[in-house]
């Protein structure tokens, strides 16, 4: 019990396990393979490789809050979009960690320096696609001025009321708004039960696309809260490939019915514990692994996993560590694009 609670507590604080694809259990391979069983074309090669900007898009947008609740933005350059406002954003670039490439894109569209402090959330959508929204604050450089402009953006503010600009696109309404809410909480100094600690991507290389869970249900007859483990070569929380024609809900819902069957009990992914990526060396480790947690509302007697995996049990502290990401804003927040 004491390497599994380790375990837990390592993925709880978002640390990097020490977990790579071999360990998979559920490959596009055996994605594919379960497909044809079925009778059902696949939609995607069992040998896909994630390459920056190539096979799999990463975007980081950035959220800076001021003192005065006064949001950073840019005004774009961009021929399709001039003259509309933005939060800074764009791709990673081969051979770049997420750490870096926020940082680059802050400072090339607005002229800031930044440090980061947090994930606010990940964003997901098919064709290998997705969007990791940071926030943080400003340590240096110089707002960027008209005069500064070029083709990056043509401007610089601090903005109060958004409804004042003409946006490039009300997507970034809700994240606006979740970066304010943040910054309250921090300079309200509320307790640690108000959001989730700061979370920040590991660096750790991948060579594929993966999603890692931490399942839990609660034993009716004890109380007990227990995880799910796979015992294929050696005990870890289950993993799965990322299947990147479709979107990160399908995903989950197959490995689910891998693990539970066709008639597996209602259960809710809540967020998002650690993200691990690396991009270098650039075009062989482009991948990332996503680490959900997953409750069931069903009882453990109710709850049958099929052939390699196993419930145990953890601690009453550990227990109620695990319990407390599931109240809201205690994990990174996942939004799935369909």
């Amino acid at each position: 019990m004491e390497l599994l609670e380790t375990t837990v507590m390592k993925l709880l604080h978002g640390e990097a396990l020490d977990e790579n694809y071999e360990l998979c259990d559920f490959t596009l391979a055996d994605q594919n393979e379960a497909c044809v069983a079925k009778g059902v074309t696949p939609i995607g090669p069992s040998d896909y490789v994630p390459v920056t900007k190539s096979t799999v898009t990463y975007i980081v947008l950035v959220v800076l809050v001021n003192s005065d609740d006064e949001v950073l933005m840019m005004q774009e350059a961009k021929s399709t979009c001039a003259g509309q406002w933005y939060l800074p954003a764009g791709r990673v670039e081969p051979g770049e960690n997420l750490h870096d490439a926020v940082k680059r894109e802050c400072l090339e569209e607005t002229g800031l320096e930044m440090e980061l402090v947090t994930l606010l959330s990940v964003e997901a959508a098919s064709k290998a696609w997705f969007r990791f929204i940071f926030t943080g604050n400003v340590t240096g450089g110089c707002l960027k001025t008209p005069a500064q402009a070029d083709s990056e953006s043509l401007q610089a503010k601090w903005i109060k009321n958004i409804s004042e600009v003409t946006l490039r696109s009300n997507d970034i309404i809700p994240l606006i708004e979740c970066g304010r809410a943040f910054h309250n909480v921090a300079k309200k100094n509320k307790t640690q039960n108000d959001w989730h600690h700061n979370l920040l991507p590991v660096i750790k290389p991948h060579k594929k696309l993966l999603l890692r869970l931490l399942i839990c249900a609660r034993q009716k007859t004890s109380a007990k809260l227990y995880v799910l483990m796979s015992e294929k070569t050696q005990a870890h929380f289950p993993l799965c490939e990322i299947n990147h024609n479709r979107n990160l809900h399908s995903t989950l819902r197959k490995f689910m019915t891998e693990i539970f069957g066709a008639d597996v009990a209602l259960h809710k992914p809540h967020g998002v514990l650690s993200i691990e990526h690396c991009g270098q060396p650039e075009g062989s480790n482009d991948g990332l692994c996503l680490s959900l947690l997953v409750t069931f509302q069903k009882t453990l007697e109710d709850v049958f996993p099929i052939g390699k995996y196993s419930w145990m049990a953890v601690s009453t502290e550990c227990a109620k560590l695990i319990a407390l990401r599931t109240i809201r804003n205690m994990t990174v927040p996942l939004k799935v694009i369909c």
